[in-house]
């Protein structure tokens, strides 16, 4: 398991940060979130003080069994790819 900031949308413009924990092998895809970008870079909506301007975000979607869940979480795509990929690396069993 690997800990990710996810961005949370409170009400309708408002939104905070917590954390979420994610299953490496059960990421589908990863996908940068333009659209949360514009939201923080406009200023129109309520982000969290500690979020810079020129934050990017990734959306994220979880293969759970027969349904799929999407969250988008703060960093680039690469940087989110490379914790997943570590994450994984950690665990190979050694054979000798």
């Amino acid at each position: 398991m690997i800990k990710l900031i996810e961005v949370v949308q409170t009400n309708m413009n408002d939104y905070s940060l917590r954390e979420v924990y994610v299953n490496p092998s059960h990421v589908v895809y990863l996908r940068e979130d333009f659209t949360m970008q514009n939201r923080l870079h406009e200023g129109k909506s309520n982000f969290p003080s500690e979020l810079d301007t020129r934050q990017t975000f990734t959306r994220v979607q979880i293969h759970n069994g027969t349904t799929g869940t999407e969250f988008v979480v703060i960093g680039p795509p690469k940087v989110v790819e490379e914790k997943l990929n570590n994450s994984a690396k950690k665990r190979e069993l050694l054979h000798g």
